[in-house]
């Protein structure tokens, strides 16, 4: 297994490193200190498994720089490792496509977990830090007050809910489902007027936040 780790502080990259290759004894560890770095090492290393990136390091230019490197390389996760813990860069980053997001703040036990995770083909976003939005989306479970819930969908609907969690974007939801992205838009809109959910950001938040309970169910 191959992985990036893209960070200007080196004490920060030899800390994932370590954390990493605990929890895979059969892994290569490329590293970049810079954005075009991180770049030259991927266009090298098309078959790379994993990225690892902060959003402040030379050269990268936070959502921009997520942009490109979606853009550019479709098929490598991206899981974001970053000082920012606002759930604006949380959702800003799942709307980038990854897969995963980690503050730097994490104890040791918490990135072995998003690592853990991650490594399984899973996701992993800090539920405290989504919870923390006062403008987010409804929780996904009914409540006495009448909260909408995911019951109200069609189960294509919660299909791309889920997927939508995941952080995938329109374009691979609509390859994963068979359907066109038209298709996928309007279960998008259908969603949100079922659910009560005003923009693309209170629908992703949404999705996270159920993505991460039933994760957080499964164990």
């Amino acid at each position: 297994m191959k992985v990036l780790i893209a960070d200007d502080h080196w004490v920060v990259r030899e800390s994932l490193k370590q954390v990493m290759q605990r929890l895979q004894k059969q892994l290569a560890v490329f590293e970049a200190a810079t954005f075009d770095e991180a770049i030259t090492t991927l266009r090298e290393h098309p078959d790379m498994d994993l990225l690892l990136v902060d959003l402040i390091m030379p050269g990268f230019d936070a959502f921009t720089g997520l942009h490109r490197l979606r853009t550019e390389f479709p098929e490598v996760p991206i899981v974001v490792v970053s000082v920012h813990e606002d759930v604006e860069h949380v959702i800003r980053s799942v709307e980038q496509g990854v897969i995963g997001y980690i503050p730097k703040s994490a104890s040791g036990a918490e990135v072995e977990r998003a690592f853990e995770r991650v490594l399984a083909g899973e996701v992993s976003f800090p539920r405290r830090i989504i919870k923390q939005s006062s403008n987010g989306a409804q929780r996904a479970a009914p409540d006495a007050a009448g909260e909408p819930s995911v019951d109200l969908l069609t189960n294509r609907e919660r299909d791309v809910l889920s997927l939508l969690g995941k952080g995938y974007s329109v374009k691979r939801i609509a390859c994963d489902l068979s359907l066109t992205s038209h298709t996928v838009r309007v279960h998008l809109g259908n969603m949100m007027k079922k659910l009560g959910l005003e923009d693309r950001s209170a629908t992703i938040h949404y999705a996270v936040n159920v993505v991460n309970d039933a994760k957080l169910s499964e164990r």
